[in-house]
């Protein structure tokens, strides 16, 4: 099979490798869509995520979806030749956090595309029968490949135990960000405000989410959107863009006593706030983690047209255009919100 290999920052290369013998319990699959997340191209342009390093050539990728070719049966009654959407994140199931119903925070959990562990940017891979989820009719390899992506959003608002008529900051309309603002919507906001620096960016997250954005190149839109707030800031700030200045701003724009999400991934490690001012409001700070138990929510949302998840598919590439994909997101070239490959 032909797969794309990481070998170091910016070394992508298409290569074949041998199809994968599943093992007890595990099922082949036919690899069918697979979105680039925000962290597929940190590692492409870091070779790092924090402690989690590319030390050897490793396949990337983990949000997809799949057709059945091989199964011994328990794939949630989905059946071989059906298309599946597939979790990810293999728990260990015995830890701490498995038993209580965290598998996300598994201290043990081997997840695709996380090195040394191979991810889907290939033809084929074996994956455990339980994590396949059966799919509505009429469900696209491309909108399966986006439920990944819409479960961190949901576990990321869920996190946020937000309720009905409360207000959401969102900062950054990347992917994740502008499915938090739509997940946000359908949980009940009164008000989603998006911050976001390209102004493509903007046109699309106001069509999709927004009820106002704003752009912070050469200021802070922290006085925006306070303003909109009549000074008081909104409930629930969900950072989501991973820049230096985002955390504070985000601290900034919470009311007293509001809570304060933080999703996206700093490129140097690091999370910076003025500890009084987030003292002095007696924030609740959470950060999320992946996500846990969101995919049959996320297929309901998606085969009830709740969310449109397949308009943010703005590129298509195959396997063997990896890199040029790679490249165009992180330059952000050519209105690129978000890019899959079908290998």
């Amino acid at each position: 099979m032909q797969a794309a290999i990481l070998y170091g920052i910016h070394d992508m290369r298409v290569e074949s490798r041998p199809v994968p013998k599943p093992g007890k319990g595990e099922v082949l699959l036919k690899i069918a869509s697979v979105g680039i997340c925000g962290s597929d191209v940190h590692y492409y342009n870091e070779g790092r995520i924090g402690n989690q390093i590319v030390k050897e050539p490793t396949i990337m990728g983990h949000e997809f979806s799949a057709y059945i070719v091989q199964s011994q049966g328990g794939v949630n009654e989905a059946q071989e030749g059906s298309l599946v959407a597939v979790d990810p994140a293999i728990p260990c199931g015995k830890c701490e956090q498995c038993q209580k119903g965290h598998p996300n925070l598994c201290p043990h959990v081997k997840f695709c595309g996380t090195p040394p562990i191979a991810g889907v940017f290939s033809e084929y891979a074996s994956m455990p029968a339980i994590n396949c989820f059966a799919l509505p009719e009429g469900f696209s390899p491309e909108e399966a490949a986006m439920l990944e992506p819409l479960g961190v959003a949901l576990h990321s608002v869920n996190l946020a135990h937000l309720k009905p008529g409360e207000s959401v900051a969102v900062l950054g309309a990347g992917p994740i960000g502008l499915l938090i603002g739509a997940v946000a919507r359908l949980a009940g906001a009164s008000a989603v405000y998006i911050t976001e620096p390209l102004a493509y960016r903007r046109e699309f997250a106001r069509h999709f989410c927004a009820n106002a954005v704003f752009d912070p190149g050469g200021h802070s839109p922290v006085g925006d959107i306070l303003s909109m707030t009549e000074g008081r800031g909104v409930d629930v700030v969900f950072e989501a863009a991973g820049a230096d200045e985002t955390p504070e701003q985000a601290a900034e724009l919470v009311r007293p006593g509001g809570r304060l999400i933080l999703t996206g991934i700093p490129k140097d490690d690091r999370l910076s706030f003025n500890a009084s001012n987030v003292r002095q409001k007696g924030l609740t700070i959470r950060l999320v983690r992946r996500m846990a138990h969101t995919y049959p929510t996320s297929i309901r949302f998606v085969s009830k047209h709740l969310i449109d998840v397949k308009s943010l598919i703005t590129h298509r590439l195959p396997l063997g255009d990896i890199g040029k994909a790679m490249d165009m997101l992180s330059s952000y070239h050519d209105g690129v919100v978000k890019a899959v490959i079908t290998p």
